[in-house]
């Protein structure tokens, strides 16, 4: 079992939660000439080629249609349950089924694994993906409580040439694709600061189940950072280099025995951006408060927030604008605010007439079934690349470390291409 990230184990560098290799990497990513996250809005054109996929987890897994893809076929289907797998199996009309990932893998009918397992073994059941020459779409997150994960993940996309993605809903929820294109615009100006938030109360229900703890049984919330990272990282393709996190946690007995040995409820982090810019994501499970999944980015020249669970927004706010007054020797600086419509993206011509629909995730589900299915068609590296995934996932685990030295601000290392 791999140690626990404390910054002073193993080639880890002191304070910093980083391998040398890693710590070698902050500051290191070319921000001139950044892309916003590495997406290309992929365009749809007509071809026969087909990727045959084999899906993994027969719960959330079950929510991507890739059956209606005009690229994909749905060959096998794996779930170590019984009724899982039986529902996999009506879903997606597919009489292959194994049950086990390591007995599907080895389908030679099979070009890519969805991988909709438990949060702990994304990584070792993508390497054995990998091992079989088997292209990889994982649930997040990309690894799990250790950099030593993150360094596996990456040595096995690198070492094999196979396509990565994460399955990151939030990068194609409906507001954060409006975001990117105003932030592909220019219309912010410079984003200097932005909020995250993924508020999910009752998360506590999930740690059990027929009285049994879960993988999910406490939880630290920073390991599970990918839904608001995302809405960052995903829009203007900065960086987290550094973070300041606090947790809270109430002695509950919910929390105690867990694997994890974490005492928090909530964690409330401060990240700041290769380019200075600050970021503040709240990821909480427990509380008097309404949950919510939702962001604001706030620019120079205009902000945009994203409707708010106490029914707010979406808005957008306009830059200053001089006003003359009737007091002498003042000049008034008012915001315009503008009630924005939002686009029902999966309604356009950004994915095939098949996948024309409202799915999960405010509508997130289609386009990552798209996104990964062209990637492989047109082979490039999807918009939640290995390192995208990583640069997403590896803040909160630095961040999970903070709040256990009480707030202490820590570096985060970088994943860049090579």
């Amino acid at each position: 079992m791999n140690e626990p990230l404390d910054g002073n184990t193993g080639t880890q560098q002191p304070g910093t939660g980083m391998t040398r290799r890693q710590a070698l990497k902050v500051g290191g990513a070319a921000v001139a000439g950044m892309t916003i996250a590495g997406y290309h809005s992929p365009q749809v054109h007509a071809t026969e080629k087909k990727i045959r996929i084999g899906v993994v987890g027969g719960g959330f897994g079950a929510q991507f249609p890739w059956h209606e893809h005009p690229n994909c076929e749905v060959t096998a289907v794996s779930d170590l349950r019984p009724e899982r797998l039986a529902g996999l199996r009506d879903r997606y009309q597919c009489d292959n089924t194994y049950k086990s990932l390591e007995e599907l893998v080895k389908d030679k009918n099979v070009d890519a694994v969805a991988v909709f397992t438990e949060g702990t073994m994304h990584v070792p059941h993508a390497l054995e993906a990998f091992k079989h020459g088997k292209h990889v779409i994982s649930a997040v997150p990309a690894c799990y409580a250790t950099l030593e994960e993150a360094e596996m993940l990456l040595e096995g996309v690198e070492s094999t040439g196979l396509t990565y993605m994460m399955a990151e809903t939030s990068y194609f929820q409906q507001f954060t694709i409006s975001a990117r294109k105003f932030a592909e615009a220019g219309d912010f100006g410079t984003i200097f600061y932005a909020e995250s938030e993924y508020q999910h109360d009752g998360l506590d229900a999930l740690f059990f189940e027929n009285g049994k703890p879960t993988w999910r049984h406490g939880l630290p919330p920073m390991y599970y950072p990918t839904h608001c990272t995302a809405h960052m990282v995903g829009v203007t393709g900065e960086r987290l280099t550094e973070v300041v996190c606090h947790g809270w946690g109430d002695d509950s007995p919910l929390l105690k025995g867990n694997a994890h040995n974490n005492p928090f409820w909530n964690q409330s982090a401060m990240f700041k951006t290769e380019l200075g810019h600050g970021f503040r994501v709240n990821i909480w499970w427990h509380g008097a408060h309404r949950g919510a999944e939702r962001a604001q980015w706030i620019g120079d020249k205009m902000s945009f927030y994203a409707p708010h669970a106490n029914g707010l927004g979406p808005i957008l706010i306009h830059g200053a604008r001089e006003e003359e007054t009737d007091d002498a020797g003042f000049v008034r600086h008012a915001q315009q605010m503008e009630a924005y419509k939002q686009p029902h993206w999966w309604a356009t011509d950004m994915l095939p007439e098949s996948l024309r629909s409202d799915s999960g995730h405010d509508g997130s589900h289609n386009f990552l079934v798209h996104e990964f299915i062209d990637s492989l068609i047109n082979e490039r590296r999807p918009a939640v690349n290995i390192y995208e995934a990583l640069n997403y996932t590896v803040p909160g685990l630095i961040a999970h470390q903070s709040s256990l030295r009480d707030g202490e601000l820590l570096k985060i290392p970088l994943f860049t291409a090579k």
